[in-house]
């Protein structure tokens, strides 16, 4: 009995310091996106770029007018060129709606749909979703794909 008892203690406090583990994994892993999104809305590449893995792969899809799906990659080199290239009169705002994260190891997977305002008003609405590595200690995007959409977006609704 008193085996039992012993074995019961030690899983459910592996369960605990686990739990605590990924909260802490969570909440840093959310720090990177937010500090990838800090650096979109001001601009600011060099903040964006401390976010990626120097292997990122960035692709976005999105229906054109005439209904055709299309995806588009682009390098981690266009990405920093086009952050940086954000006119100071413009602002930026993307609004990230909820965050689904999973982790397992040193890979995580993170789905954040948002709603993407220019200049205060809204443009489009769409579902982001990260993958990263934690590189020896560091969390880093290796992998975005966003899509957008301008239809059946909650903003327009309002």
């Amino acid at each position: 009995m008193q085996k039992i008892i012993t074995f019961l203690i030690v899983v459910v406090f592996t369960s605990i310091i686990n739990a605590q583990s990924n909260k802490e994994q969570e909440a840093t892993i959310k720090q990177t996106i937010n500090t990838f999104f800090d650096g979109l809305h001001k601009g600011d590449s060099a903040i964006v770029n401390s976010t990626l893995h120097k292997n990122l792969k960035v692709q976005t899809t999105f229906t054109n007018k005439k209904g055709e799906k299309h995806l588009k990659t682009e390098t981690k080199e266009q990405l920093l060129i086009n952050i940086a290239s954000k006119k100071p009169e413009n602002t930026y705002l993307e609004k990230l709606l909820s965050w689904n994260i999973h982790i397992d190891g040193n890979l995580a997977s993170v789905w954040t749909p948002y709603e993407f305002y220019f200049n205060g008003n809204f443009s489009h609405c769409g579902a982001n979703s990260f993958q990263l590595f934690n590189n020896n200690g560091k969390w880093e995007i290796i992998y975005l794909v966003d899509m957008r959409r301008r239809g059946s977006c909650k903003a327009v609704k309002k």
